[in-house]
């Protein structure tokens, strides 16, 4: 039942006897199972030391991929197997890490109704992602927000304060409105402090759970300045890690640089991009943020057609910022989202493979010249009897076999890279 509504009548009661019998019957049929060895220390929390990830003591890197749906398909036992399925496929070619959301505000199949109200039964979709990730030994980035309208995001917490009567001027203020605020702090906290109705474990508590994400891709273009956003990151990475300092901490910028780096600006995509309210530097230097956040598409960001252009953007962008996040930040840095959309009529699917193919080699190329760990994130991955989810970037592993080749040859170049005694340790590795 929906968290907040009344279930007291026989009506109530049968629903929710179906839905427990539903619960059931699909965690059978997709083989899922509660972890009873959550314990193990062999699965211990990713840390950071310094500018790489660690896994108790022994290099970890992020070799993983976005899927944002997953809560909301295993809300329904009818599509829940799809996140087995997507899960499956990833630890097949050697991914260890997914990104995904753990929000949906107001409208369909919503996580978060209304300020401090929740649906129960999307909540154990949740769970159960949580609890399939760890069958299939795959690492989350979860984040809480959105700053865009998919989802609910930003513009629906600035709509229920206008509803409470709150006067607002626009979706910015969602970043300093008090009350705003205190909505964004009660759903971050029920989701940190909740425990999983699988594992009986909370996710405060749960190495699976690698890293919170404050908000996908946040842009302030009220204030260019960047102090609003600069603010907001800094009050809510010491709220998060006030709850939960266990896990590791990411703010989810697109790795614009601000003002705070006037010599970079040319350096950005374009000039908008330096007055998004953004810095990549400034927002990184916030106490509590673990690791730098840097997406990755040249085909939005650029209007030139010339695919070379493109190739060398991506590698001139992800060098300079590894080479920020090593010598000024000292962090690892995570290219949380990358990918080529085939809709793009400025590019065909070949033209995709060689731009991941490029991230996976600049990504792989850089750590024999630099001290900084990390890795990257495709966007994104799709199980079979997905594609009407598609928005053009979906990669289908059994309806792609050269792209499930690149990306197991690259889990077997960080293997062999690992197995050198790369990122200052010469012990075996544990895992990718």
């Amino acid at each position: 039942m929906m968290a907040g509504v009344g279930a007291g009548t026989n009506a109530a009661s049968v629903r929710s006897v179906l839905i427990a019998l539903a619960w059931t019957a699909a965690l059978s049929r997709c083989g899922a199972h509660a972890m009873s060895g959550m314990e193990d220390e062999a699965w211990g929390a990713v840390e950071r030391r310094g500018t790489h990830f660690v896994v108790r003591g022994r290099p970890f890197l992020v070799h993983g991929f976005n899927t944002y749906w997953l809560m909301v398909f295993a809300a329904d036992p009818a599509t829940r197997c799809k996140v087995s399925d997507v899960f499956k496929d990833a630890a097949d070619a050697g991914l260890t890490v997914c990104r995904t959301w753990a929000f949906n505000d107001g409208g369909w199949r919503a996580l978060q109704i209304s300020p401090f109200v929740y649906d129960e039964e999307v909540f154990k979709g949740l769970d159960f992602v949580v609890s399939e990730a760890r069958t299939h030994g795959m690492r989350l980035m979860l984040s809480l927000c959105n700053n865009w309208e998919d989802y609910g995001g930003k513009a629906q917490y600035v709509r229920w304060g206008k509803e409470a009567g709150l006067d607002l001027s626009g979706d910015d203020d969602f970043f300093s409105d008090p009350t705003v605020k205190s909505y964004y702090k009660a759903f971050v906290k029920t989701v940190i402090t909740r425990v999983n109705t699988f594992t009986n474990v909370a996710y405060k508590d749960d190495p699976t759970i690698m890293a919170w994400e404050l908000i996908n891709e946040p842009r302030c273009p009220s204030d260019p300045s960047g102090d609003t956003l600069q603010a907001w990151f800094e009050e809510m990475a010491a709220y998060v890690k006030s709850i939960d300092p266990m896990h590791l901490l990411e703010i989810g910028v697109e790795g614009f640089y601000g003002p705070s780096t006037p010599e970079r600006l040319q350096l950005n995509p374009n000039t908008c991009a330096g007055d998004a309210g953004t810095d990549f530097i400034r927002n990184h230097q916030v106490a509590g943020v673990d690791f730098a956040s840097v997406h990755v598409y040249s085909d939005t960001w650029l209007p030139d057609p010339d695919s070379d252009a493109h190739l060398q953007f991506v590698r001139d962008w992800m060098h300079q910022h590894m080479d920020d996040a090593e010598k000024l930040l000292g962090m690892p840095v995570v290219f949380g989202e990358f990918g080529a959309s085939v809709k793009d009529e400025r590019f065909d699917s070949g033209f995709r493979e060689t731009f991941m193919e490029t991230v996976y080699n600049t990504l792989l190329s850089s750590r024999t010249r630099r001290d900084v760990g990390g890795g990257c994130l495709v966007w994104q991955l799709f199980p079979e009897g997905t594609e009407h989810m598609d928005d053009g970037y979906a990669v289908v592993l059994a309806e792609s076999p050269s792209t499930l080749q690149m990306l197991s040859q690259h889990s077997r170049n960080l293997q062999t890279h690992h197995s050198k005694g790369s990122c200052g340790s010469s012990e075996p590795r544990e895992e990718l």
